[in-house]
């Protein structure tokens, strides 16, 4: 009898999985030109580049498991699309880290002058 596999938890869209996708720059020019051209085909986003199909394919299933594009079926093609969901709440936390560093550094000047 073979062990069970227990199933590995999906990822859920959120800030890191955003990050970690934007952190290829064959993705992040994916999403640059998902966010100018609307809906796109994957013949086009390959018409003007050296990365094959397969490629862009893996790399379009990454950013839609960070939630930062969607396929859309029109007749027999996908089109892929951005999805600024994600990405709003990725700058959400930004700003909120932001925040926590001001008020750490206001604290620290203010222990410092009065030091």
């Amino acid at each position: 009898m073979s062990p069970v596999r227990k199933a590995m938890p999906v990822p859920q869209p959120g800030p890191a999985s955003v990050f970690a996708a934007l952190g290829d720059e064959t993705r992040l020019r994916l999403v640059t030109v998902l966010c100018v051209g609307g809906a796109v085909s994957i013949a086009q986003l390959t018409a003007t580049t050296e990365v094959t199909r397969q490629a862009v394919t893996r790399h379009l299933q990454v950013l839609a498991d960070a939630g930062l594009v969607r396929d859309v079926k029109v007749g027999r093609e996908r089109l892929w699309q951005f999805d600024p969901q994600q990405v709003e709440e990725a700058r959400r936390s930004l700003e909120l880290i932001a925040q926590q560093w001001d008020q750490a550094l206001g604290r620290l000047k203010l222990s410092l002058e009065n030091g």
